[in-house]
């Protein structure tokens, strides 16, 4: 009886995103693998791209399923030697992504397409910042997903070019090349979807437990479109 609860329960989580079983710091979760054909060709995918906030529809959280093609699609390994959808200068491949979600903080290892559990915590509201008119994020607190992008710079090792230090360049075209990418996702899905800057680092940093080298970059929110 107990073998077959346990199985349950393994088969539970595959399912759906938000019926992990409990955890501790560090456990991985493995993603179904994704899936790489279907969708919108790639002009309507284009046509249909947007920045939305007012239109983000209730808390419906999306499916492992959903979130393995997303992350995928963001900076999956797609051919041989581990490289990925989304180029990166030098190969650095130094742009992580960290998920927000009602059920924790979970870091994506693309190599392996898993998820590690950073804590088990709902930090969402987190990745945006309270305001008014355009600066107003609370849908942040709500959206089933929000991606933090980070970098670690000390993959970038001072590098210079004709002078001046491009790490930080660099590495903001890699992240724009990965938001596009999950933009276009959403786009292809029919999911709401909005890049977002304003952000208090600081605050984000603690919560996900950054090193001193690791350095937030971008904010970006997914859910459903109202109905």
């Amino acid at each position: 009886m107990k073998k077959f609860l346990a199985g349950l329960v393994a088969v539970s989580f595959l399912l759906v995103f938000p019926t992990f079983s409990a955890a501790q710091g560090g456990e991985v979760i493995k993603l179904p693998p994704a899936q790489t054909d279907g969708g919108k060709p790639l002009m309507q995918a284009l046509k249909l791209r947007q920045s939305t906030r007012g239109d983000f529809g209730p808390a419906e959280k999306l499916s492992m399923q959903v979130l393995s093609n997303l992350l995928w699609a963001a900076d999956g390994v797609n051919r041989p030697g581990g490289h990925r959808t989304a180029p990166s200068a030098v190969d650095w491949q130094n742009v992580e992504i960290y998920c927000t979600t009602a059920d924790g903080v979970f870091s994506y290892d693309a190599v392996s397409h898993a998820l590690t559990v950073i804590s088990r915590e709902d930090v969402r509201a987190t990745a945006g910042l309270d305001g008014s008119g355009p600066m107003k994020q609370d849908f942040v607190k709500t959206a089933p997903l929000n991606l933090v992008y980070v970098a670690d710079m000390s993959k970038t090792k001072g590098m210079k070019w004709q002078g001046q230090d491009v790490g930080l360049p660099w590495v903001y075209a890699g992240t724009g090349a990965i938001a596009q990418n999950v933009y276009l996702f959403c786009a292809s899905e029919g999911l709401a979807c909005i890049l977002r800057a304003m952000l208090d680092e600081a605050q984000v940093a603690k919560t996900l437990k950054l090193g001193p080298e690791k350095k937030v970059i971008l904010t970006q929110s997914v859910a459903q479109f109202k109905k």
